[in-house]
């Protein structure tokens, strides 16, 4: 029986292609837009047609955006498995549009059990870093966002 998913159960998982790029782990981001697939279509129309002509173009791919809950724990030692998100954004600031990442697309069932890879897009090449905005009337949870421009996206072999 198929079941409606809901945005929660949608989630990112990003791994490093370049040597000098902060590792993720484990992190999963909570947020994740983007990927629209477009086509620059053009209409001709002929001399006293009502309707055109369609001449196909290639399709295009557009950016992802992943956002993440913001933590200041700058001073711990960063490593692979750790949530140091202060840190790894610190050393984002100088590689962007230098860096290349996996983006892993997953999408859980109701008990948030991993179902399965819905798509990846590989090397992807970071355009844009946000760092988390302030307000002193907020106590709403601070976040931050990396854009990704992408070339291509592949659909793996879902698990059961």
């Amino acid at each position: 029986m198929a079941q409606k998913v809901s945005a929660r159960q949608i989630v990112a998982t990003i791994t490093p292609r370049s040597a000098d790029a902060p590792k993720w782990g484990t992190f999963k981001f909570p947020q994740v837009s983007g990927g629209e697939i477009t086509a620059s279509v053009e209409k001709v129309y002929d001399g006293g047609s009502l309707f055109p002509s369609l001449l196909c173009a290639p399709a295009e791919i557009g950016d992802i955006t992943v956002t993440g809950y913001y933590d200041d724990s700058a001073d711990d030692a960063l490593t692979e498995t750790d949530q140091n998100i202060a840190a790894k954004i610190s050393q984002l600031r100088q590689k962007v549009g230098r860096v290349f990442y996996d983006i892993d697309i997953s999408v859980y069932d109701c008990d948030i059990k991993e179902k399965g890879s819905d798509r990846q897009y590989t090397n992807a090449l970071l355009v844009a870093l946000s760092e988390p905005d302030g307000d002193a009337s907020s106590g709403a949870p601070a976040m931050f966002s990396m854009t990704f421009s992408v070339q291509n996206v592949s659909t793996p072999a879902r698990r059961p």
